[in-house]
Formats: structure tokens, sequence, C-alpha cells
């Protein structure tokens, strides 16, 4: 579901057949409810200290729309996220609205946002690339491309196989393990995993990198077999459940962070038990471990396909945007680089449009691209 229809929803703009499939969406999953509720407040919140006519706002940028010569469509893009997302700063909004369309500079050049893509690395060594569109089967593994299946099946000894799938930078996928565990892989990611469990026996796969939102098959599904994620110096283990991992290699901090049920997260240097809403911090340098209240619906954002930056210094924004969007940014300029930004965005959009609403705050003077580099000035 596009996002606006949310912000239509909010603003009682929606029409009855958007309704319709608004509510569609809302009553599909709690977490898609919890999700409305979060950006019903945040959105009150960013636009209660400015006095702004959103009809109004939306007719007008639609006369800009029309007015615009050619770029209609990236325009459009580009209103439409400066409108309906919670952004960066509220001052965007009366920016926007004040800049007349013929001193508009458009954006041309298209980096465009991830795709389910993967390579699969069978026990032998083999690799398989995976991507939307291209049909994989052998013996109990089918994938269409946006996801691989692992079909349970009768071992006839207990030998373990295992086979790694790997996500490059600007893409990611979905899996089904033989247990009916689904786990959802974001861009530059590695994991490790048995082709089918054991009976009875303790369930393992190994995150090696990057970040995993787990839901775990429950241990009664299982004849009682536990489940454990191991990563780095960390083992999680899982009580039928539903969490997020996030390891990546040029960071030195592994978040866990659990949405549903109970897990417990252990290291050399401690244990933890987490609740829903809570989140554990583990030092990769120190082997330091913490336990912290966070905001699941920030963390789990990129699930939904969608960017959530809750004061996120310019820094570590960048690390997010290179790995979906698969490109390096230069900063020129020490300051920029801890300046700090809130904000909710589509993954789905061209990473131009997100960097002109990056440059509307007047935080960002401006920006170069240069083939799969990025300049920020």
């Amino acid at each position: 579901m596009e996002f606006k229809l949310i912000i239509k929803k909010l603003n009682d703009t929606i029409t009855e057949e958007e309704n319709i499939q608004f509510e569609s969406w809302y009553q599909e999953s709690q977490r898609h409810r919890d999700y409305f509720e979060h950006v019903k407040n945040n959105y009150s919140d960013s636009i209660n200290d400015i006095d702004i006519d959103k009809d109004a706002a939306w007719e007008l940028l639609e006369e800009k729309i029309k007015a615009s010569q050619n770029q209609t469509s990236s325009y459009w893009k580009y209103a439409v996220a400066a409108m309906v997302v919670i952004l960066l700063s509220v001052p965007v909004f009366t920016k926007l609205l004040k800049e007349s369309s013929s001193s508009q500079e458009f954006v041309t050049t298209k980096i465009l946002p991830g795709v389910d893509k993967a390579i699969l690395t069978l026990d032998d060594g083999t690799q398989i690339a995976l991507e939307n569109g291209a049909n994989y089967e052998k013996e109990n593994i089918v994938s269409n491309g946006e996801k691989i299946v692992y079909k349970s099946q009768a071992k006839k000894n207990n030998v373990v196989v295992y086979n790694t799938l790997s996500i490059p930078r600007g893409g990611e996928f979905s899996m089904e393990l033989s247990d009916g565990t689904k786990v959802q892989l974001n861009s530059e990611t590695q994991i490790k995993y048995p082709v089918n469990f054991i009976k009875g026996r303790t369930r393992q796969v190994e995150l090696v990198y990057g970040e995993a939102y787990f839901e775990v098959s429950s241990s009664d599904e299982n004849e009682g077999s536990k489940f454990f994620v191991l990563n780095n110096s960390q083992s999680i283990e899982v009580v039928g459940t539903k969490f997020n991992v996030k390891a990546y290699k040029d960071e030195d901090f592994i978040y866990t962070t659990l949405a549903e049920g109970k897990v417990q997260v252990e290291s050399e240097n401690g244990t933890f038990l987490l609740e829903p809403g809570e989140q554990t911090v583990f030092n990769t340098r120190t082997k330091e471990i913490s336990k912290t209240i966070t905001d699941v619906h920030a963390e789990l954002a990129w699930i939904d396909g969608d960017f959530m930056f809750n004061k996120k210094p310019l820094l570590d924004i960048i690390k997010v945007l290179s790995r979906w969007y698969d490109v390096d940014f230069i900063i020129e300029g020490e300051s920029i680089k801890h300046q700090k930004f809130n904000g909710q965005l589509s993954r789905k959009q061209n990473l131009e449009i997100i960097l002109e609403l990056i440059k509307t705050t007047e935080k960002l003077e401006s920006y170069e691209i240069k083939g799969k580099t990025i300049i920020l000035k």
C-alpha cells in the first residue's frame, strides 16, 4: 500500500475506493495497526507547530506538477515524498510551498532503489544467482526470485547439510526454512543455515553479518527443539517469536530487537532476557552488552519498505543509503557528518529524491553524483 494513503486517511481526504484499500491493509495485521498509530502520533506532533492548509498544499503541488515540462513523474515523487512523509524538518513544507515551479531544479539522474536478489551457495560450493523473474528448483529447494523456500523432508541419516544465502548491496530477499521459520534479509547480509533440521534436535542458524528479521516457528511445532541464532560472540535463544538482528561488518554494535514473544541474548559478558519493545546492544570491540527500551517501529521500518531516522547523524544515514542503493558517499566538511535528522522515507523511491529532501533542510549545502559515488557538501 502507498504511504500517501495513510496521510490521506489522517487528513480525511481519502476516497471511498482508497479507503477500501486502506482498510484491507489496516485489518491485515496488528503490526499494520500499530504502525498506523505510530505514524498518526508522529504526524500530528510534526504539524502542530506550523499552520498549513494541507488541502491547499496538495492543490498547489499538483499545479506545479502540471506546470512542469517533461518532469511530471519525477516531480510527483518529489512532491509526494515531501508532503506525506514525517520529514527531516517541518520547515520543508513551507519552503516547498514558497518555491515557484519556474525556479525548481528537477532531478533527472536516476539511482534506483534495491531489488530482490541473492546468491545461494550450496553445500558443494555451487553458487546460484537468485533474482526477480528467475525461478530455481532443486530437491527440497524452490525459489521464485523473490523468496526461497526449503521443504521439510525425511532424512536417511543425521548429517546436517548447510547452505548460505548472501544478499548484496542494493538487494533484499526472503526465505522460509524447512521448519517453517520465516526470515527477511536486508541488503549486504549473509546467513548460513541447515537445508533440513533434524527432528527433536536444536535448530541453529548463523547470521554471518548484516540484518535479518525472524519469525521463528515455535518449539511446540518442532518436537520441543529450541532455536538459536548465532552471530559474532553472541547467541540468541528463541521461543517462537519475532525479532530483528542488525550486525553489519562496518559497525561496532550488534542490535537485537524483540517485536513479539521472548528471546534470551547471551554473550561472554552477560545474558539478557528480552521482552517486546526491548533491545540488546553488543559492542563487538569491548564485548560489553547492555539492554535498553527502543522504538520497535523505527527498528523494523525496513520490513514495511521504509527508512525511519530518529535523530540520526548524517554519517549513520549514509551507511543505510549506501547498502540499499549500492553507492558510496564522500562527505566534504566535518560539521555536516554529525548533523542529525528525523524522518520517515520510502525505500522504493530513487536516491535523488531523498538527497533533495535532505538538502531542503538547509543542513546540506549541495551534493554531486559521479557514477556510483555521491559527494555531499
